[in-house]
């Protein structure tokens, strides 16, 4: 499925606000897009944000609506560093070239960003261009990396032809990251991306390399195996994975050249992406699933570091092909504005994704996923033919590593959907981009109730929210997982516990719960996937414990259309002491036409497991630690 495919064209943009070169579909035929392709998109996204920069360039005031947690200065610096990280890309995979004068504005940024105010006059009048310091605006560390990480990639081009006072003053604003994170998680990584390049510059080499060690023994206690490590001390797996565990110590043993670093990583860093590379759909879009969405392409930054490491299963043909093809779905779509920045949101502006440490200039780390230029232009990433993706080859399901989530792609629409059995977020309140039991590459989760793909207990009519996902079991296409839901107001709701489990085939999946501790007589509401009529079909149907046939509702905005509704069923727990079984039927296809989920597999219970015989004949068994009986009348697709 290329990106010029009628499905593709439904919610494809009327262009971009810059040009671009000509398509080359003989060495790209599913995208087009070749190196030149991103060398424009570089210099276009650069160009766009001149106009916001300081006097002297050295902090970038973006406009967009509301700032950060950090306030607006800090928001300019974010500006600052990491639009200069893109401009590092684009020059240092050039070997030097800057024909577009892209570091000489940087330069003069760098001259005067790290100058000292005394007073808060001076900072606002005397200094309009001061950065906040490291050691009073935690977010300045956040950006100190981006600024360390494009000097080191600029170094013969820049660093170097700085003036002795200017780098005394740019090291002198960095060394406090060295200290450790006031954040206990991928933050560790911050420090030693600094303190890569101070090493490399030849400051503090000591002081330097014991932040390396100690950010590198941090995040061994997250590495939980298959290439997939915790975003702290906590059950936390998204897309930080690539774009900041992986990225980091990678990139940096890379840059170092040390191969025993780069061994060590980069080994973690393949089997990442043997599972990473299948969250993208056939028509480019990245899964959207935890925080930070608004990086967008910075999701193929991990793809990029495989193929410039050689540390990837992706040959060089599907790395282009999948990140041009995601690079290309943002920008189709209206990602970049009309005066060529990139807004808080998923396409366009949208303010129920973001997080509160979102500023304007956020979407600026999306430059990660230039990485690829650090490629020589004559590289088979670069060279060789785009070919297909995991999501477009072969149906898949499977388990990803210990993550508790389960992949499941179908080929025939190149559409990936993964299900939550033990992924949680980093608040303790619900977040929705972690705790729905579905997510999709073509359907977002819902701001505002009812929570798409949410079983719950209704409570006066409100639903239970879900608590901690604790991994149960899991086979080679299912997966279960143990909560204990929390009242509507927030509290646990304790002795009562809910062990759900999903089975997938082809496009249909199985939603199996065991309810026990409840009252008997409680409300349960499951509902599908949130679609629009121009999006895919989403189909929910009742097999057990549902009194009701589904009944479609209005659901709230979703990161792809401003409205759209779901499937709900709704039953009652019953008094058997064992708990009471919900199972159901739900499918999400962009396939035209497609027959009743019902008629897609059939339902069984012997013992303590759930026998779903699927329509080819093949079969699958969940098995739980108890069930209660089956009710006469209740086995098989249907109620």
């Amino acid at each position: 499925m290329d990106s010029t495919s009628p499905q593709d064209a439904r919610t494809a943009g009327a262009g971009h606000p810059f040009p671009l070169p000509p398509e080359d579909r003989a060495r790209s035929p599913y995208t087009g897009w070749t190196r030149a392709h991103w060398e424009a998109t570089a210099d276009a996204l650069l160009r766009a944000t001149v106009p916001y920069a300081s006097p002297h360039h050295a902090l970038i005031a973006l406009p967009g609506g509301r700032p950060s947690s950090s306030g607006p200065r800090s928001d300019a610096l974010e500006g600052f560093a990491r639009t200069f990280l893109l401009a590092a890309l684009r020059v240092a995979g050039s070997d030097g070239a800057d024909p577009q004068g892209h570091l000489p504005r940087y330069a003069e940024g760098l001259t005067e960003g790290p100058r000292n105010p005394t007073t808060e006059r001076e900072l606002h009048t005397a200094l309009p261009d001061s950065w906040p310091r490291i050691h009073t605006t935690r977010q300045a560390r956040v950006e100190a990396a981006s600024l360390a990480l494009g000097l080191r990639l600029t170094r013969p081009w820049l660093w170097d032809t700085l003036d002795d006072r200017v780098r005394t003053r740019l090291a002198d604003w960095l060394l406090p990251a060295l200290t450790p994170s006031p954040v206990d998680n991928n933050w560790w990584l911050f420090g030693l991306t600094v303190a890569g390049f101070l090493q490399d510059a030849g400051i503090e080499p000591v002081r330097a390399q014991a932040a390396i060690d100690r950010a590198l023994t941090r995040i061994e206690d997250w590495y939980l195996g298959d290439g997939w490590y915790s975003d702290g001390d906590n059950r936390a797996f998204d897309h930080y994975n690539a774009w900041a565990l992986h990225f980091y110590p990678v990139l940096h043993a890379h840059l170092a050249a040390d191969r025993a670093l780069l061994t060590a990583y980069g080994t973690r860093l393949h089997a990442q992406l043997a599972d990473y590379t299948r969250l993208f759909d056939a028509n480019g879009a990245p899964l959207p699933f935890g925080r930070s969405l608004t990086y967008r392409f910075a999701a193929t930054a991990a793809p990029w570091l495989g193929a410039l490491t050689g540390h990837t299963p992706l040959t060089p043909g599907a790395t282009r092909r999948l990140a041009s093809g995601t690079l290309r779905h943002f920008l189709d779509r209206g990602a970049v504005t009309a005066h060529g920045l990139l807004p808080l949101g998923w396409y366009g502006p949208y303010a129920p994704m973001l997080q509160t440490y979102s500023g304007p200039a956020s979407p600026y780390w999306a430059s990660k996923g230039f990485l690829g230029l650090l490629l020589p232009p004559g590289h088979p990433a670069w060279t060789s033919p785009e070919e297909p993706l995991p999501a477009e080859t072969k149906d898949t399901v499977k388990p990803l590593g210990p993550t508790g989530l389960l992949l499941h792609s179908t080929a025939s629409d190149g559409l990936v959907r993964v299900h939550n059995h033990g992924s949680n977020g980093t608040r303790p309140a619900p977040d929705p981009y972690y705790a729905r039991y579905a997510y999709s590459t073509r359907t977002g989760p819902t701001a505002g109730e009812p929570d798409d793909n949410h079983f719950a207990l209704l409570i006066d009519g409100r639903p239970t929210t879900r608590g901690p996902a604790v991994p149960h079991s899991s086979g080679a296409d299912w997966a279960a997982s143990a909560h204990t839901p929390h009242h509507p107001d927030g509290a646990e709701l304790p002795g009562i516990r809910i062990l759900s489990a999903t089975a997938a085939h082809g496009r249909t999946e199985v939603r199996a719960h065991l309810v026990t501790g409840a009252p008997p007589g409680t409300p349960v509401r499951q509902t599908g996937w949130a679609t629009t009529p121009d999006g895919p079909t989403a189909q929910l149907h009742p097999v057990r414990g549902y009194t009701h046939p589904p009944r479609t509702t209005p659901a709230g905005s979703t990161l792809f259309a401003p409205a759209t509704h779901t499937a709900a069923l709704e039953g009652t727990t019953t008094s058997d002491p064992r708990g009471t079984l919900f199972l159901s039927l739900a499918s999400l296809t962009d396939d035209p036409t497609p027959a009743p989920v019902s008629e897609l597999a059939t339902t069984t219970i012997t013992g303590t497991t759930i026998h779903i015989t699927w329509h080819d004949g093949t079969s699958t068994h969940l098995s739980f630690p108890h069930l209660p009986r089956e009710a006469p009348g209740c086995s098989g697709g249907a109620v």
